[in-house]
């Protein structure tokens, strides 16, 4: 690895601890300062893969990435993606080919944006930026036949934004970060259709979006293949049925999909953006993908511990409706650690159905929601707290201690919560 110029020889726990530090303020939303660094970088001028797949939306991200790539490389090409935030390693965020990215591509990847921020008048970059145009420039030497990106957590003015994307996804749109988006339904839709493009495909992965996100893609002349219109699913005896539309209006069909554990609408959704960049999809290789695709931290079994990363009302409704599918039998405790911008109240109201009983636990930063805040969130609703801890590794030992054999926990609230409790749950196993 050639190291650019004048840039210092750091470890990647030492340039995360320096991107932390460089910008004034954590998020920054725009596209000036994370542009001109990504035309130095030459970003704009070729394309980072054969094809660019974009994901945006409030949830069902994370599933309709992993989904995308599976399939990807069930038909033999290669895929890489982009994806925030982590739970254990930063490397997560950048897979080739199903494989974390190893340190010495992030950190030459964090070398070159640093040249080129320095380069000229210098340009200062927050941690995610900084992140997000090392990983398209690693992709970039890559060369893949497909790049998968997630959006962060807005949409026409999120760093991943910088790169035209071939084909345009919406997932979802619901209230979360509303610091940073509002509480306005439609003016959240628009910021997320953001990443549309004129004359490419957009597809529209949920039957509730607010109509402003076919608005944008009805100004940008972008052809919309919208879910329960132009394409859908439907559970069968032998697993579901997916029915879909190449962008020539034919139709496809396949059958006896396998449940992949994940949202069923993300499924179909990544299967109708992988036909419109011309993939034809073969049966076999889309069941064996689905019947093998994995997402660390959405509905993860651990023995009777289930991980989910859930944050906001709109996601814990998924979660509560996936446990009751299941049924249960002994008690199901919550494990809930929050942020104090999310809407604890409407969590606890959609989860507190299939729970039992709670603990709540404290989070660490500025951010920070305490268990005793969460507790009088419970209180008020009549819900059962079972415990009050200092931090989610506390929590669960607690758990572990007090369980019975055949009780089981939900853990949830945050990342931050289900990465610590994953990372416990990794060095007891």
């Amino acid at each position: 690895m050639t190291r650019a110029l004048d840039v210092p020889s750091l470890t990647l726990d030492a340039w995360l601890e320096r991107l932390e530090r460089q910008h004034p303020v954590a998020i920054d939303l725009g596209l000036e300062r994370v542009a001109r660094v990504g035309q130095r970088l030459g970003l704009q001028s070729r394309p980072l893969a054969r094809h660019v797949i974009s994901v945006a939306g409030t949830n069902g991200k994370g599933s309709t990435v992993a989904m995308l790539d599976a399939l990807t490389r069930a038909h033999g090409l290669s895929c890489a993606t982009y994806t925030s935030p982590h739970l254990l390693r930063y490397n997560e965020r950048l897979c080739i080919d199903g494989v974390e990215a190893d340190d010495a591509l992030l950190i030459e990847g964090f070398e070159r944006v640093e040249a080129a921020r320095l380069q000229g008048e210098p340009v200062s970059l927050t941690y995610f930026e900084a992140g997000s145009l090392a990983a398209f420039w690693a992709i970039a030497q890559k060369q893949p036949d497909v790049a998968v990106l997630e959006v962060g957590l807005g949409g026409r003015l999120d760093a991943v934004n910088i790169i035209d994307a071939d084909v345009a996804i919406v997932t979802t749109v619901a209230q979360d970060h509303a610091a940073f988006l509002g509480t306005d339904i439609d003016a959240i839709g628009r910021e997320k259709a953001g990443i549309m493009r004129s004359d490419r495909p957009a597809v529209l992965g949920s039957r509730s979006l607010p109509a402003s996100v076919r608005g944008v893609a009805d100004r940008l002349g972008a052809p919309v293949f919208a879910l329960g219109d132009d394409y859908r699913r439907e559970v069968a005896e032998q697993g579901w049925t997916w029915h879909g539309k190449r962008a020539g209006a034919s139709r496809l069909c396949l059958v006896s999909l396998p449940d992949p554990g994940l949202p069923l609408d993300n499924a179909a959704t990544a299967l109708q953006a992988l036909t419109l960049i011309s993939l034809r999809l073969d049966e076999d290789c889309c069941r064996q993908a689905l019947a093998h695709v994995k997402l660390p931290g959405r509905m993860q079994w651990l023995d009777n511990w289930c991980l989910d990363v859930a944050h906001n009302p709109h996601a814990a409704e998924y979660v509560a409706s996936r446990l009751a599918e299941g049924g249960k039998r002994g008690r199901r405790f919550g494990l809930l650690g929050m942020l104090v911008d999310k809407d604890a109240q409407g969590v606890v109201a959609a989860l507190s159905p299939v729970i039992d009983a709670w603990v709540v636990v404290t989070l660490e930063g500025d951010r920070a929601r305490s268990a005793e805040q969460l507790a009088e969130v419970l209180v008020d609703q009549g819900r059962p707290v079972a415990h009050r801890a200092g931090s989610p590794q506390a929590g669960a030992e607690w758990l572990a201690a007090n369980m019975q054999e055949k009780d089981e926990v939900l853990v949830c609230g945050s990342f931050y919560t289900v990465a610590e409790v994953l990372a416990w749950c990794e060095r007891r196993r």
